[in-house]
């Protein structure tokens, strides 16, 4: 598991630098909440995700008592965040990832709701999401979830094909699927499918075979992600010792183009470089969120958290001024809960962004997206740039034309190349 960032310290209360304060109140912007529920029934090989298996863990950490310490962080965010003057945003998405966090009750995902609804308030539209493994629900669980306000799950399907399963180490018989997808509609949820493409073993028609079972199912926003081999995976030691081969970039980017034509043909558009949806109503807006720069609260072990730093006319602060802070919590759960519990942050540390860092992260989230980037938010040198990058078909001519940066299909499988030279003169 990767180690967390270095940075400064996070004072013992969690309170924000007063930057914040005196910039984030101009243009506060919209506010979500990321939940980090940490539990899975076993550790897939290739997941580096801050997550664990209830044998790994012990007292105070338990996943019966999770939804009690996680609502202790809700209490500290809210306290903080009023004291930056920043409290009276109502939240505009929540978002419940993992680990698995439907391996709690849907009773206790739905307390934890309840305590971000009393702290801060829901939008009318609020978007509440949840990641869900396909073997981790039931009918019941679901309508439970849309009873206390959820609106959206996420299931990790990965692949229809075993064997590619397998090798991924999920646990979950993929002829579920479609009957988790019905049970969520039936319970008023929209869906989305995850998937994975590039394991190894995995040849380009059992990847076919993956996205037309995803599709067969009628879901509305499909997630497809190249598999990334992080170190210290158990995957990434079987690659070490010739056990498992990974496929080439070719072969991932001729799956990522696959993907592409049967999603698009199938009424899904991209909205960013691996996500699809049947239509702007369907697409996660709590991700969008993050890719515009928009503040959340991460609650959870590990979990990072996002505020500040949309003060300016270019969405930065004044030159010479941090740009936003970020911070991350202790990772294991038993150290989290212990801070909580004594009435302290379960901050590890934090880092103030400069104008130039915080502008590098808006090219590189932006880019992303189909909507594209406004073209004055690059210094000079990255607009001098576009003209090469339409020049050999990595950004769409006409949209430049326009004054926006909008990746071709070749520019989103060269996105980081993009991105760049898009900031070579930046830092």
């Amino acid at each position: 598991m990767p180690a967390l960032p270095d940075g400064e310290a996070v004072p013992a209360d969690g309170a924000l630098p007063s930057f914040v304060a005196r910039h984030g109140a101009h243009d506060a912007g919209r506010f979500g909440v990321y939940v980090h529920v940490p539990f899975c029934s076993v550790r897939c090989g290739y997941c580096d995700f801050n997550t664990y298996t209830a044998s790994e863990l012990g007292g105070g950490a338990s996943q019966l008592a999770y939804a009690t310490t996680a609502l202790r962080e809700v209490d500290l965010a809210a306290r903080v965040l009023d004291r930056a003057g920043l409290g009276d945003r109502p939240v505009s998405t929540v978002f419940f990832g993992g680990g698995t966090p439907t391996m709690l009750p849907a009773t206790d995902l739905a307390r934890v709701l309840t305590g971000v609804r009393d702290a801060w308030g829901l939008a009318p539209d609020a978007e509440v999401s949840t990641e869900a493994n396909p073997d981790s629900v039931t009918p019941e669980s679901l309508a439970v979830l849309a009873e206390a306000g959820f609106t959206r799950v996420s299931f990790g399907m990965q692949s229809a094909v075993p064997h590619v399963l397998a090798t991924l180490e999920r646990t979950h018989d993929p002829a579920r699927v479609p009957d988790v997808v019905r049970w969520a509609r039936e319970a008023g949820l929209d869906v989305s499918l995850d998937l994975i493409y590039g394991t190894p073993g995995e040849s380009t028609d059992d990847w076919r075979t993956s996205v037309e079972a995803a599709l067969a199912t009628g879901v509305d926003h499909v997630s497809a992600y190249a598999l990334v081999v992080e170190a210290g995976t158990k995957m990434a030691a079987q690659v070490r010792r010739g056990e498992v081969r990974l496929p080439d970039e070719d072969d991932q980017a001729v799956k990522y183009e696959i993907a592409d034509d049967l999603l698009t043909a199938a009424g899904l558009g991209w909205y960013e470089v691996s996500n699809w949806s049947r239509g702007p109503e369907h697409a996660c807006r709590h991700n969008l969120a993050y890719w515009r720069g928009d503040d959340w609260w991460g609650i959870g072990p590990g979990a990072h958290s996002y505020v500040g730093g949309r003060a300016g006319p270019d969405g930065g602060a004044a030159a010479g001024e941090h740009a936003g802070v970020r911070w991350w919590n202790v990772k294991h759960p038993r150290r989290y809960a212990a801070a909580l519990e004594a009435g302290g942050s379960p901050g590890a540390g934090r880092e103030l962004l400069s104008r130039d860092e915080a502008h590098l992260e808006r090219v590189m989230l932006g880019v992303r997206l189909a909507e594209g980037l406004d073209l004055t938010v690059l210094d000079a040198g990255g607009r001098r740039a576009v003209a090469g990058l339409v020049a050999r078909e990595l950004l769409d001519g006409t949209a430049a034309v326009r004054g926006r940066a909008v990746l071709t299909r070749r520019g989103r499988l060269l996105a980081d190349t993009v991105v760049r030279e898009l900031t070579a003169g930046v830092g």
